[in-house]
């Protein structure tokens, strides 16, 4: 093979210019929507109009007050550093907008090229695009401190004593304008996204979330269809069903569902609800659980290939974010010292106690929502005027207990959030990125333990800790605990599960909207008369104004009020969408058993939200400030989590909540098909009566439950017994033999379940590799062009070296002749 410079350079054109495999597929597939054209490593290069950066004070009348000399003093320390600070003043605010001269960045440009990780960057050649400009001075403007009193003020102590009231970054009308057109706009929905434009105006972390969620998005589709099939699959034996028949058709007296008020019912009664429990638990579910654990494994291991291809695309494959800090430091100030790794095990044992105190506190409000519910059944079987609640006071409470808990999410995820801060505060990290990783990590669980110790509760305890007649648990001596309905309590995971996820997406999509539009039309209401001032001059010269010309001062006044008026933004803003984004996922994977139709939603959903973040950090928001990044950060493993417990849920779920496995076992072992002679007869038949025990109401201790009044039926009949749902012993309550061995083929299911769907998931893994090989051959061959490149510049500079040498070695020799010769005259 010929590994000559010429023939590498002529190698890496040709896989450098041929766009990845990965990047084709998801432009075919229309996630994204590169216009076909090759992915540039570098952003585009626009001399800016404006500024890197504005930070926003109110004008005060007192100009000894001390706001006004730490104000000069911050200024003041930044023109220390080379950076121009050009100040505007209005009617009751000062801009201060900042411009970095070129040397900041050609120091920065040196260091990425010196560097150990950071030096394959695309931006050690070449201009610096305004993303990099933008990055490099915030970082700037947030680590210089001016000395108060012997203590350091950074921007962030100068804005709690309202010295500065707000800091951003312009955005660029132009690359603004473009991103309108092509991605922000809800007449775009079913378009690919221009991810590459994203990367080059809102920076790669940015866009790595649009390209993690439209790939997501479009693995829903698979999803939805599958869970959609399972539904219908379910509905195809709505009618015919002998379980459904069984409900519907019974003359079965069952014991009343509450103390005092709440009579004997009849289980045909419930016949629409046992409809309901089969449309989701049957056995389509146990194949969708298994699908969607194999999925999610896909989904992960495919985004791991597509991110592969686009940060090698971009240059960033082997960039550092710890490396990118310390140079950072370096421009920012030249003499720094690094922060030093620390860790305090004392720090380490408060933060945990207190995240164990946290997290009990969550499982203290489940219990919380317990009790309503079994309170607000009593409340209303026995004080209702309306016979339809009366009679299905259970399903009611439900759903009034799923609208609280959607209410306690919306509450507890600001608590969550100030508890997460506080203690990531506590550890004191060394960096930002350490503190987001950790910050991330505390927020995931306490909101998972918000989101899921309800559903929890419902999944695995509802109906299995209620007791039974003459042996009731009691709340308080008073309340009993829920029951199950005769046909499982899959349904009421489903009806809780679809409360939440239903009001989460709408509300959440509503007010993430209508918040900021309305936020941004009060703002132009107020700067109206100063637009009005500005837009003659502002059609005719500035619109037209060429790269690098200035606009005029109105309109720089009015582009900064502009972007003052839009929602303001920070380092969180994207965390809080990856979160609700992750939630969901959550949502979509670790119930789906109980809700097959969990991806259609989440597909519905995500087809608005890409969209709705898009216009919103383009339209409505403050731009950004660009941050670089080569992957979604600590959100990977949060993901692979849920995926493992997922699989555990899932399986808990079938084996547990599911009437699954007490069919199979009724079926082969206690049915009509049990002996292998029945014919002409469906081997389902008399399962939900086996499925009841009897109650005696001449037992002392049913008596005691029940009341005389209670055991008399809508027809005035008076009852002697009732049927319940468990596997006792009419005479004494013992457990029967039967519920030992559901027990046991339970338990078998789950391991079985569980060890084979793992299996799938590593075959899955193995099967598709985290880099694709063009990839793996790009870098190759760009890593050895560069050590060849670095090498040949070497050698030249050596030759030079040579040279000069002889060269002087020749001058030396002719003037030692000179020198002789004279002498010896």
């Amino acid at each position: 093979m010929d590994w000559s410079p010429g023939a590498l350079m002529m190698k890496s054109k040709k896989i450098g210019h041929r766009r990845q495999g990965s990047i084709d597929l998801l432009e075919t597939i229309g996630v994204v929507n590169e216009n076909g054209t090759e992915i540039s490593s570098m952003p585009p290069v626009h001399p800016p109009l404006t500024f890197d950066y504005v930070l926003v004070a109110k004008i005060l009348d007192d100009e000894n007050d001390h706001c006004i000399s730490k104000r000069k003093a911050f200024i003041e320390r930044l023109k220390a550093k080379k950076l121009n600070v050009q100040k505007f003043s209005d009617v009751d605010k000062v801009f201060y907008c900042i411009r970095a001269p070129e040397k900041v960045f050609e120091t920065y440009q040196y260091l990425l090229k010196v560097s150990d990780a950071c030096n394959w960057s695309s931006e050690q050649q070449g201009t610096i695009p305004q993303s990099t400009r933008i990055r490099i001075v915030d970082f700037i403007v947030n680590h210089t401190c001016i000395e108060s009193e012997g203590v350091s003020e950074y921007l962030h102590d100068l804005m709690k004593k309202n010295i500065f009231e707000t800091h951003f970054c312009l955005h660029e009308k132009r690359e603004q304008k473009e991103l309108k057109q092509s991605w922000a706009r809800w007449s775009a929905c079913f378009r690919g996204q221009p991810i590459t434009n994203v990367r080059n105006y809102l920076g790669e972390k940015v866009a790595l979330y649009f390209l993690w969620l439209g790939w997501y998005t479009f693995l829903l589709i698979p999803a939805s269809v599958i869970g959609i099939i399972v539904f219908l699959y379910g509905l195809a034996f709505y009618s015919t069903s002998p379980l459904i028949q069984e409900v519907c058709q019974s003359n079965i007296i069952m014991c009343p569902l509450c103390d005092n008020r709440c009579k004997v019912w009849e289980l045909s009664d419930t016949c629409m609800y046992a409809k309901v429990s089969l449309l989701f638990d049957n056995e389509g579910t146990v194949a969708f659980a298994m699908f969607m654990a194999v999925w999610a494994t896909v989904f992960l291991e495919f985004w791991k290939r597509h991110r592969s291809s686009y940060v090698c695309a971009w240059k960033v494959f082997d960039w550092c974010e710890e490396e990118e800090d310390l140079i950072l430091e370096i421009v920012n100030n030249a003499n720094c010292q690094p922060k030093m790794h620390q860790h305090s095990y004392l720090r380490s044992t408060i933060v945990m106690v207190l995240v164990t105190l946290m997290l009990l506190i969550i499982i203290g409000l489940t219990h919380v929502l317990v009790v309503f519910r079994v309170i607000a059944t009593v409340l209303l079987a026995e004080n209702s005027s309306w016979p339809v609640i009366i009679e299905n006071s259970q399903t009611v409470a439900l759903m009034l207990g799923a609208v609280l808990h959607y209410i306690t999410i919306t509450v507890m995820t600001r608590v969550n959030c100030t508890v997460a801060m506080k203690l990531s505060e506590i550890e004191n990290k060394h960096s930002h990125t350490a503190i987001e990783r950790s910050f991330t990590v505390k927020m995931f669980i306490f909101q998972f333990f918000t989101m899921f110790s309800s559903l929890m509760y419902t999944a695995f305890f509802l109906g299995r800790i209620n007791g039974h007649p003459g042996g009731y648990v009691r709340i308080s001596d008073i309340w009993r605990l829920e029951e199950c309905h005769p046909s499982g309590c899959l349904t009421d995971l489903f009806i809780q599960m679809s409360i939440i996820m239903v009001l989460k997406q709408i509300f959440n999509n509503i007010f993430e909207y209508s918040g900021p539009w309305f936020s941004r039309w009060l703002n132009r209401k107020k700067t109206q008369k100063l637009r009005r001032r500005c837009v003659k001059c502002y059609k005719k010269e500035c619109m037209s104004a060429k790269e690098g010309s200035e606009l005029c001062e109105n309109c720089k006044l009015e582009d900064l009020h502009k972007n003052y008026g839009l929602i303001k933004t920070d380092c969180f803003s994207l965390f809080n969408e990856f979160l609700e984004m992750v939630m969901q996922y959550s949502f979509t994977t670790i119930f789906v058993a109980a809700f097959p139709l969990a991806p259609l939603l989440a597909l519905l959903n995500n087809i608005i939200e890409i969209r709705l973040d898009a216009i919103k950090m383009v339209s409505l928001e403050r731009r950004l400030v660009p941050t670089k990044a080569n992957n979604i950060g600590v959100w990977t493993e949060v993901l692979e989590t849920i995926s493992v417990l997922a699989v555990i849920a899932n399986g808990l779920v079938i084996g547990i909540s599911s009437d699954f496995i007490p069919r199979l076992v009724y079926k082969y072992y206690y049915g009509p098909c049990a002996n292998g002679s029945a014919t002409g007869i469906d081997c389902m038949v008399g399962y939900i009566n086996n499925t009841l025990s009897i109650a005696n109401i001449s037992d002392k201790r049913v008596s005691e439950d029940f009341k005389p009044h209670q055991m008399v039926t809508n027809s005035g009949i008076n009852v002697t017994y009732c049927s319940y749902r468990d596997y006792r012993n009419n005479e004494d309550y013992s457990l029967t033999n039967q519920f030992w061995v559901i027990l046991a083929a339970r338990l078998v299911f789950i391991i079985l379940f569980e060890h084979v769907v793992v299996i799938f998931k590593c075959v899955a893994s193995w099967f598709v590799p985290t880099s694709p090989l063009d990839v793996r051959n790009e870098r190759l061959y760009d890593k050895l062009r560069r050590l060849k490149e670095e090498l040949r510049v070497q050698r030249a500079q050596q030759d030079t070296l040579t040279k000069l040498n002889e060269n002087g070695n020749v001058k030396r020799t002719s003037k030692q002749k000179k020198s002789n010769k004279l002498n010896s005259m």
